[in-house]
């Protein structure tokens, strides 16, 4: 395996700069970067766009099934352009109503064997690096590189709350942290595909480093492991 086709994974909890330090990382190898949580956003955006109960598992994977997701990368930007059906969403998934629902949707067993078929087939061949929650437990458990990324509750929810600040949306610190810290929950006690860190993944903890200092340590361990394939 060379270092021109490794499979990368970077998985963590909500608000740990996965986005951003994914799309950094696959910048600097040249790589193809998949956000995949931006596909379960779209998925959830179109579900409140439909008005489908949330609770109608059956509804909610047939709304993923309709869903033409396409993301587009955009240089010197951690966030891809997102479009649904031929429409650009970019900046409508990015709400706090859609991340306080998009978890127990992403939870949903058939909605996540929809996605995760999609997201298979988009990492064929390598030379991608992938974020999410499961990319290295489930979606792509032989990547070769396998990254989980976290940062404390509170620092979480300042970035949260800067991102939301940008977008216009009020927003309270302590507020913030209570969602990150039950959506925490959620997202590490469901039955499918809990948030947990991958077999032979490094933890990296992102309160005392820069973004530049994490995404250079990764590319320090993707370097590492392609030297070790060859």
């Amino acid at each position: 395996m060379s270092n021109d086709s490794l499979i990368v994974a970077i998985d963590g909890p909500a608000g740990a700069g996965k986005s951003t330090v994914a799309q950094m990382v696959a910048s600097k190898l040249g790589y193809v970067y998949l956000d995949t949580g931006a596909m379960y956003r779209a998925v959830t955006y179109l579900v409140l766009q439909r008005g489908v109960d949330p609770s109608n598992h059956q509804a909610v994977t047939s709304v993923a099934k309709e869903a033409d997701i396409v993301l587009k990368s955009n240089a010197g930007n951690a966030k891809p352009t997102v479009i649904l059906n031929g429409e650009n969403i970019t900046d409508k998934i990015r709400t706090r109503e859609i991340s306080n629902l998009v978890s127990p949707l992403s939870a949903i067993a058939s909605v996540r064997d929809v996605l995760v078929k999609q997201q298979r087939k988009l990492a064929t061949g390598g030379s991608v690096v992938l974020d999410g929650r499961d990319i290295g437990t489930v979606v792509l458990p032989n990547a070769d590189v396998k990254i989980f990324l976290t940062a404390s509750v509170e620092e979480r929810a300042r970035r949260r709350l800067k991102d939301l600040e940008k977008q216009g949306e009020k927003a309270n610190l302590q507020e913030l942290m209570v969602e990150i810290e039950a959506r925490d929950t959620r997202d590490s006690t469901r039955d499918v595909a809990p948030l947990k860190v991958a077999d032979g993944g490094v933890v990296v903890n992102t309160d005392d480093l820069t973004i530049e200092q994490v995404v250079d340590r990764i590319l320090e361990i993707c370097s590492q492991r392609a030297c070790h394939s060859e």
